[in-house]
């Protein structure tokens, strides 16, 4: 009797989907932490440089796909945004919701300079 299993694929690209899910939680909440204190603040390069810092980050952990990072944590700063307008009556200005979707031009510099980084690093570690 044969069985199939539900898992198809190789091993290790099943462990590497796992094993991104911390980091995948980890973007998101940077991205609502964003989002918060962009409503509370207000201030556009505030907001800028935290999405930096977040992706640059994430790109660091993670160097693969380092546009990934700039999708998850730039898309949970708008809805932030959203959620602070249903619940909390925050009435965004258009300015605060189109810089919301401009902050995450710096998460692009912030990925790819934080997975440039890891490469360059582990090229340094190696003796390359």
């Amino acid at each position: 009797m044969m069985t199939t299993s539900q898992n198809t694929g190789p091993t290790h690209l099943r462990s590497r989907r796992r094993g991104d899910a911390p980091f995948y939680v980890l973007a998101a909440l940077a991205g609502i932490g964003t989002g918060w204190v962009d409503v509370t603040i207000n201030d556009l390069l505030f907001t800028a440089l935290l999405v930096l810092v977040a992706c640059m980050l994430l790109g660091l952990l993670r160097p693969r796909w380092p546009w990934r990072w700039v999708v998850v944590v730039g898309m949970f700063i708008p809805l932030t945004e959203l959620a602070a307008y249903l619940v909390l009556t925050v009435k965004p200005t258009r300015a605060q919701v189109y810089g919301s979707f401009l902050a995450s031009l710096t998460g692009v510099a912030g990925a790819y300079g934080g997975s440039l980084m890891r490469g360059v690093v582990d090229n340094l570690r190696q003796g390359k």
